[in-house]
């Protein structure tokens, strides 16, 4: 695997609506990440990812977007963005944005023209076909719920959006429309920006007969991901969009992939892959329900552990590098939907930040993680804004759920859980905003605050710190970054456990961590150097231990990072 520039580094997600709000509007700014910068600089993270900023009706929270080269009024100005870009670099930071370009808003000036000339150029923009037998062409279920397929106004023709009907899918077998989106690209990286994470671009393929399947619900309705991974192809689009764009600026990239077919990893993300990256939605992907939210299932531990791991080792057994995570804006918090009941406290936020941070990849964090934010509670759906939260809530109902069980799913599941307004401290509104929010912040931020955590060394915020510290310090990087990642203790319930060794420099450092209610006590494989790090405070205890006794006794919800 060759070396990156972005290899060791640390990514943080910004959701700007819910970031920082710098003039009392109730909707975060650039300003607002601006007067964050040293913040974030602080943590220890290098990349900042920002989700989109540009001009948009909103529907989907930006990924709606109207106009690619403009900066949504309620995030600022591009002189406030290009200002934002200079003083990121002044910190040695990067910036990447969000690229969205399965579909547009249906807002988009190319859109607009289409709909008045449904036969003319811009028709070809988007998938404008024709309907059978008075009906859509075909019987997909949109991602957001119900058809895919929408009437174009006066013709007999349907649109396709796999999102919400506000969002019509982009055309890319038509060359000009690449070439404008290849020319946009280009420019967004001209003015310095360092890459971008590529929204749900597993789609862009389609099959162009569209063909119906089994309807795999009581709507009638199959899946749209169906067709997705039936078409071969994608490829070819997405090797063009790098020698066009990507490869031109040494940009770094992580893509949002899904239904990827097992043999193409290396064509992905191998040295000379699509992407830079992209992100392991493994643990993510257990708590899917076959039919919703509502019957989706809780995490297994060890089901959860072993698919990750499986995840590490088939990435690292084909020499690539991939992007992990716990939470973003499309799931609920990692802490509420990883850690059992019990651990949902300080040491678990701790001891699940330790595990996933020093896996062999890109470590993402998403704000307020950092914190431990965790989901918030609602009581009725007119609380929530999110598009896919309402769908949900009526599959629920739909299903036979009461709407109190409903709004519990909601509660569980909704990607408003990551939406809420970052929480700054426990004056109003969380120090977030002097106005209103545009989401109602989570009621738990007296306690769940950053100028709290800030004074106490105990923290989760410390702890995350130290732990990107450790992760990016001279003495270890390179067992951290390169490292091999082997699975240990695998046997043994409740322990989530791996090895990065290093054969550059001959270090074995281990992790080793206790999901468990009850102690733990493990037999290690030799002796130990020196104790890393401890989420609860114990390096010497644990050195003493295993000097006297050759083993590690891990209390519930304990982590210990060793040099063995």
């Amino acid at each position: 695997m060759k070396k990156k520039w972005w290899h060791g580094k640390v990514a943080y997600q910004i959701y700007p609506k819910s970031f920082m709000d710098s003039n009392g509007d109730g909707i975060g700014d650039l300003k607002g990440i601006l007067s964050k910068l040293d913040y974030l600089k602080e943590l220890g993270v290098d990349i900042l990812w920002l989700s989109p900023i540009y001009q948009s009706p909103f529907v989907d929270q930006g990924y709606d977007i109207s106009d690619y080269y403009k900066i949504a009024e309620e995030f600022g100005t591009m002189e406030e963005f290009d200002e934002l870009l200079k003083e990121a670099k002044k910190r040695d930071m990067y910036l990447v944005m969000d690229l969205v370009v399965n579909h547009c808003s249906d807002q988009h000036e190319w859109f607009q023209k289409a709909l008045a000339d449904p036969e003319g150029e811009y028709a070809d923009y988007f998938y404008f076909v024709k309907g059978k037998d008075g009906k859509a062409p075909s019987n997909y279920r949109s991602y957001f719920g119900g058809s895919t397929w929408e009437a174009v106004p006066g013709t007999d023709k349907y649109y396709l959006h796999m999102f919400a009907k506000e969002q019509p899918d982009l055309n890319w077998e038509n060359p000009k429309l690449r070439q404008e989106i290849y020319k946009m690209v280009n420019w967004w990286l001209d003015k310095g920006l360092a890459g971008f994470r590529i929204d749900a671009i597993i789609n862009i393929k389609k099959d162009l007969n569209f063909p119906s399947f089994e309807p795999d619900g009581e709507d009638g309705l199959a899946a749209c991901t169906k067709m997705v991974e039936e078409v071969d192809g994608i490829g070819d689009f997405l090797e063009e969009l790098k020698e066009e764009t990507f490869a031109r600026h040494d940009a770094f990239t992580v893509g949002e992939v899904f239904n990827m077919k097992e043999d193409e990893l290396q064509e992905f993300i191998g040295d000379h892959g699509h992407f830079s990256t992209m992100f392991d939605f493994s643990g993510h992907m257990l708590t899917e329900g076959k039919h919703g939210w509502y019957d989706s299932k809780p995490v297994d531990f060890k089901e959860w552990r072993d698919a990750l791991f499986a995840s590490q080792e088939n990435i690292q057994n084909a020499g690539c590098f991939e992007a992990n995570i716990i939470e973003n804006h499309d799931e609920p918090r990692g802490a509420s939907r990883f850690l059992p009941h019990y651990a949902q406290n300080e040491s678990g936020k701790k001891m699940l930040a330790t595990t996933s941070i020093l896996l062999r990849g890109l470590p993402f964090l998403y704000q307020g993680q950092e914190i431990g934010m965790v989901n918030c509670e609602r009581t009725d759906i007119s609380e929530y804004d999110d598009i896919s939260t309402k769908d949900q809530y009526q599959v629920a109902l739909d299903a036979g759920l009461t709407k109190e069980k409903a709004i519990q799913v909601c509660n569980t599941h909704s990607r408003d859980n990551a939406r809420t307004p970052m929480q700054w401290s426990d004056e109003a509104q969380a120090g977030f905003t002097t106005g209103t929010p545009w989401l109602a912040v989570n009621p738990n931020y007296p306690k769940i605050n950053v100028a709290e955590q800030e004074k106490r060394e105990d923290s989760v915020l410390s702890y995350y710190k130290k732990l990107i510290a450790l992760r990016k310090s001279d003495a270890y990087v390179e067992t951290l970054t390169y490292g091999t990642f082997i699975p240990a203790y695998q046997e043994e319930e409740g322990i989530f456990s791996y090895l990065r060794k290093s054969e550059e420099n001959g270090q074995t450092i281990l992790i080793a961590a206790n999901y468990g209610k009850e102690p733990k006590t493990l037999r290690l494989p030799g002796r130990c150097q020196k104790a890393l790090l401890s989420n609860l405070g114990r390096e010497k205890e644990c050195e003493q231990e295993i000097r006297e006794q050759g083993t590690l006794t891990l209390g519930s919800c304990e982590s210990e990072v060793l040099l063995l």
